[in-house]
């Protein structure tokens, strides 16, 4: 799914009143519809409504909404927020439309102390301000939202398009909006949707299809997308009936040190449950039964410094060619292992994983920078991404940061988070759909490089190894979390539905081609 700008929606506005062909109104009143349709199925019409309209045509919206819940027997009050003089035509005639109806309950809010009370268990429905917004709000409008999100904290509030106040495309970290629980937003995501710092303003987004010109979603151009089952099925790759384990490559493991096994056998584990034909583990000694017991369909290549060493002193001595690399999870930042990566990363070719304390012995000495192959995978989570690229003042410049040193790098970057970022060496960023806040465990990200991997050693390309690891890392994560709860779910138990996924994937591809 593409991810447009609040121009580019604009636009799809317009194509569509131009081409489909249908006035600006009745594709006003199809948004309306689709967001009345979803209140109605998940509130009762006992519960009271308030909705608060702007004078644009986010208010308009939210005016058509209050005569369609009215019709279907909702209680419903409206407070049209005067903050300019002029309203917008569809304002107007839904305005109109609303008057026609017998008690129909309007109110016209000058200031805030003519706000309407807010009783508990409401239906607040926020269309004050939409798409349109390009700078921070200030002045009394400030007050209005404050009076919404202080009042309303026993009542649900569901904003249209956006909550009011935020900007699509730019950070509104500083500035005040209304914090919704749903917002309700037509035909895609917006950017704003995919970043932490949104995430207490927009609570729980929802797409609602409204008929957008499909001549305009197909061939609009952007740099934004959001990774959906529709991606995956597409980058999913059937195996063939005379296949042997050969064909699916041999994939190496770099990880652990004393202490911190653990990191190596979820990697290595969730790198032959994502489909390596052979996995080899290189491991410091102190993890050589470690690994032997615990993943006996794993190789284990132990590094040659002693049999009590806790660390890997030289990788110098890996001496096989494998078809996949993935390195950092566990191994620690000895003196020695630091010196070790940075003698091995330069004599790297094909493209590696990249993860953990390999990143931060990266960070530590940028130089190395230069080595690391074209196409490579790098998985910083947000503190590793911070050390190796610095702090930013807002995640909308993170998020151009981690576009251009992808570009500069020729590599891929995941930046991990609810809607993991994955930046392309085209400069194309991709969100992630899957995953929860289960996943905030320990161990999920060495499941992650092991699962990233596995899918290289199979001969995905890096970018359909990286959109394709995210989201099967993430479902998998859902599904335990779905068996386990978020609480009681851990990472080892990703890896345990891994299978389920790539089952349920399996079948939708497969059922795409019929």
């Amino acid at each position: 799914m593409k991810i447009l700008t609040a121009s580019q929606i604009r636009e799809a506005d317009a194509y569509t009143i131009a081409n489909e062909p249908i006035p600006g109104i009745d594709l006003m009143e199809r948004a309306s519809r689709a967001c009345a349709n979803w209140i109605q199925t998940h509130y009762p019409p006992g519960q009271p409504v308030i909705v608060f309209a702007g004078k644009g045509n986010n208010g308009g919206d939210g005016l058509a909404i209050a005569r369609i819940l009215l019709e279907a027997g909702y209680r419903v009050h409206v407070a049209i927020i005067q903050h300019m003089e002029h309203a917008s035509e569809d304002h107007i005639m839904n305005l109109t439309r609303l008057k026609a109806l017998v008690n129909s309950p309007v109110q016209v809010v000058h200031a805030v102390n003519e706000m309407p009370a807010i009783p508990a268990g409401a239906i607040i429905i926020d269309a004050i301000l939409g798409t349109g917004t390009n700078r921070p709000v200030s002045g009394w409008l400030t007050n209005v939202f404050h009076y919404i999100n202080n009042k309303a904290k026993n009542s649900t509030i569901v904003s249209i398009d956006m909550p009011s106040g935020l900007m699509a495309d730019r950070s509104t970290k500083n500035a005040p909006s209304v914090h919704a629980d749903f917002t309700l937003s037509f035909e895609c995501y917006k950017l704003a949707f995919m970043l932490p710092e949104n995430a207490d303003r927009v609570g729980t987004p929802v797409i609602l299809p409204i008929g957008l010109h499909k001549d305009y979603m197909q061939h609009v151009s952007t740099n934004f997308h959001f990774v959906d089952r529709s991606i995956i099925d597409t980058l999913y790759l059937p195996r063939s009936p005379f296949s042997h384990k050969g064909t699916y490559g041999h994939a190496c493991i770099i990880a652990g040190s004393y202490g911190k096994m653990g990191a190596a056998v979820l990697a290595t584990r969730s790198c032959l449950r994502s489909g390596a034909g052979l996995v080899s583990a290189y491991v410091p000694t102190c993890g050589y039964t470690i690994l032997q017991e615990s993943i006996p369909e794993a190789m284990c290549i132990t590094d040659p410094a002693g049999e009590f060493s806790g660390s890997i002193h030289d990788l110098d001595q890996l001496g096989i060619t494998f078809k996949a690399i993935g390195i950092g999870p566990g191994i620690g930042m000895h003196p020695s292992t630091v010196k070790s990566f940075e003698r091995w990363i330069t004599l790297q070719r094909q493209p590696v994983v990249i993860d953990a304390d390999a990143l931060n012995i990266i960070a530590g000495n940028p130089s190395l920078v230069q080595f690391i192959p074209a196409h490579s995978i790098l998985t910083p989570h947000p503190k590793e991404f911070e050390r190796l690229f610095g702090k930013t003042t807002d995640e909308f410049e993170r998020l151009g940061l981690l576009s251009a040193k992808a570009v500069a790098w020729n590599i891929y970057i995941l930046l991990k988070g609810r809607f993991s970022a994955i930046a392309c060496p085209d400069g194309s960023i991709f969100f992630n759909s899957t995953g929860n806040p289960g996943m905030a465990t320990g161990g999920s990200g060495d499941v992650l490089t092991g699962i990233l991997t596995g899918l290289l050693s199979q001969g995905y390309q890096p970018k359909a190894a990286v959109l394709l690891g995210a989201y099967v890392h993430g479902a998998a994560g859902d599904a335990a979390s779905a068996h386990y709860s978020q609480e009681a779910m851990s990472a080892g138990d990703i890896i345990g539905h891994l299978g389920d996924v790539f089952l349920s994937i399996r079948e939708s591809a497969s059922t795409n081609k019929l």
